[in-house]
């Protein structure tokens, strides 16, 4: 989604680099770029975060915006979460990420900008930070052990926004790299001819009336293995290393 249209991520009085760089990967990692900064601890810009970061500190991290107040912040914003265990004596709805998000989408394609507010690590928002929601967004965790690190929060709501935009499958071939693309038949084929040879030079076929069967288990034994293209050719290298030290 443009810019417009995708949740603002506003940073309430973050305290470690560390965490807004987590943050910002997280962000990217569901195509979220809009972060917003209110009265970091350590000011801003912070090495640590850019460190932490790695691939998103351009994308996101870059284009960060610092506030000194979370009213500020939320200038523009039509409706925003607040991501809070606590806070629940304020009347205001409380929901999952997944309901949150599909709310969120909702607004959004009407023409509303949203925003998800996360508090600081230590602490989490204040009440007078929540108060500022429209909404409250708990994550249903072990009731024992409720806490989250700010990132982790950030990359569940993030999942959740872009759940039903996200491939279909973990890794589409379309995206791999060619050494992790399936083996294709042929290559199958050329790698079983390959041993099939060493092997018959080697005698390694034996007795001879044997010799048919024992091909046929090899040649099963290829095309059942769920090779890659980079799997092919290690196996093909290690027979020409064993045939040079032969």
């Amino acid at each position: 989604m443009a810019a417009a249209m995708e949740p603002a991520i506003i940073l309430v009085r973050p305290q470690m680099g560390e965490n807004i760089g987590a943050a910002a990967r997280a962000m990217l990692n569901f195509g979220l770029t809009d972060m917003r900064l209110v009265a970091p601890r350590d000011g801003w810009p912070n090495p640590k975060a850019v460190a932490m970061a790695s691939g998103a500190a351009g994308r996101v991290l870059d284009h960060a915006r610092v506030f000194p107040t979370l009213a500020e912040a939320m200038a523009d914003v039509d409706y925003a979460y607040a991501t809070t265990a606590r806070g629940r004596e304020l009347t205001k709805p409380v929901l999952t990420p997944a309901s949150a998000m599909a709310d969120a989408r909702d607004r959004v394609v009407q023409g509303g900008r949203v925003a998800l507010i996360f508090g600081p690590e230590r602490a989490g928002l204040e009440n007078e930070d929540v108060a500022r929601a429209s909404a409250i967004i708990t994550v249903p965790v072990n009731p024992d052990f409720p806490s989250l690190n700010l990132a982790q929060a950030v990359l569940l709501a993030g999942y959740e926004w872009a759940r039903d935009s996200l491939p279909a499958q973990p890794a589409p071939h379309g995206s791999r790299p060619d050494g992790e693309a399936p083996a294709t038949r042929l290559e199958i084929e050329k790698l079983a001819d390959h041993w099939e040879e060493r092997l018959g030079e080697a005698g390694f076929f034996f007795p001879p009336e044997k010799a048919p069967a024992m091909k046929l288990t090899l040649r099963n034994l290829w095309s059942r293995l769920l090779l890659t293209r980079a799997d092919t050719r290690i196996f093909h290298g290690m027979l020409r290393q064993l045939i040079r030290r032969g």
